[in-house]
């Protein structure tokens, strides 16, 4: 939800993203919604969103390992992180889901195959590894599929390590 009281929905089966008011049955298309496929007016499996304070919506999209912003009232999105086909360098994704953005437009991406969390600056081309990236495993420093992530008002960030069946919590740098 966003701070006006909106729902926000994404429908993989559909790839589209679609925003409610109370009441409302049908809601309104906010992204993708023109079928499958890696143009900006289409989405690909969307997964997770997080919709920042001026209402853009950000999409993480797994089959096109790539995050889309959907800036309000707009038909395309714009990539924000991946689109460089599935892999494991600075540039790619290997089937992002978790996602926030900060006050500053920084992204933050579970980058769920790559068993990392990411880092892209807004405007960066690539991103920065902050938490794992050392393979699958479940020591500290690794990770096992993770799928969500978010921060608390401290700055620590918290991250759902699926396989491993935990959420661990990282202190500010």
């Amino acid at each position: 939800m966003d701070d006006q009281g909106y729902l926000y929905v994404s429908n993989y089966e559909k790839h589209e993203v679609r925003r409610y008011q109370s009441g409302d049955k049908n809601g309104t298309l906010v992204a993708g919604g023109n079928g499958r496929g890696n143009g900006l007016h289409q989405l690909n499996e969307s997964s997770y969103l997080f919709v920042d304070r001026e209402q853009n919506v950000y999409v993480s999209e797994q089959y096109n390992h790539r995050v889309m912003n959907w800036n309000k009232d707009t038909k395309e999105g714009i990539i924000v992180a991946g689109a460089q086909g599935r892999g494991n360098a600075l540039t790619q994704l290997n089937q992002p889901m978790g996602l926030f953005v900060d006050t500053s437009g920084t992204l933050y991406v579970a980058d769920t195959f790559n068993s990392r969390v990411m880092r892209w600056p807004q405007g960066a081309k690539q991103g920065t590894v902050i938490m794992g990236g050392k393979g699958w495993g479940s020591q500290a420093d690794q990770f096992t599929g993770p799928i969500g992530l978010s921060f608390d008002q401290n700055r620590n960030l918290y991250v759902v390590d699926c396989e491993n069946h935990r959420v661990q919590r990282f202190s500010p740098e």
